[in-house]
């Protein structure tokens, strides 16, 4: 091992973190699985193919990574609910990271967007990791220091495409959302950002 690897192991090691990726089987959440339970982390995902989470979770293990995942529709009240109960029975009632990854955009011109359209983004974007915050905030508040990661975006700050114009209002509220939580839940020792990718 050389003498990097081993001071960045050392610096940035997460042996013994529980940590739950939405959206883990690829993009920027499978990197951030792998990335996790590279450190030592152990990691529950939850992606809506079966089959896919199946591949990606015997990957996971092929690298020595202690992952697990389970099917979800974050888009879902009740399949937020069961992926808690599961990730509550998993880690023993405690969680230290949640990263709301999972997201979603429906390419549209601005007058081409319907009611459904609106209510499918927002239900995926923001509305499931917003009411998977609040699911995690007793395990998060148990673990003594929790962290929470909203995957947010560029284009939540500058208009980056013109057929973006809901993706980007739901990353903008994720913002502030991020900023109201990080106040509100400092006092439970839970810390909470976002990322622009």
């Amino acid at each position: 091992m050389s003498l990097e690897s081993s001071t960045r192991d050392q610096r940035w090691g997460l042996q013994g973190i529980s940590a739950l990726v939405t959206g883990g089987t690829k993009g920027l959440g499978c990197a951030i699985v792998e990335e996790l339970a590279a450190l030592g982390a152990i990691v529950h995902t939850c992606a809506r193919n079966q089959d896919q989470l199946n591949e990606r979770v015997r990957e996971w293990k092929e690298k020595g990574f202690k992952v697990t995942g389970s099917v979800c529709d974050v888009s879902s009240n009740a399949e937020r609910e069961k992926l808690m109960k599961e990730v509550s029975s998993l880690f023993d009632g405690k969680l230290n990271i949640l990263v709301n990854n999972a997201g979603t955009n429906i390419y549209k011109a601005t007058l081409d967007y319907t009611a459904e359209d609106f209510t499918s983004l927002m239900n995926t974007n923001l509305q499931s990791a917003f009411h998977l915050s609040q699911l995690a905030h007793p395990l998060l508040k148990a673990s003594g220091a929790g962290k929470i990661v909203f995957m947010s975006s560029i284009s939540s700050v500058v208009s980056i495409n013109t057929q973006y114009p809901l993706y980007s209002a739901s990353k903008g509220a994720m913002n502030q959302l991020t900023r109201n939580l990080a106040c509100e839940w400092a006092q439970d020792n839970i810390r909470v950002n976002a990322v622009a990718p």
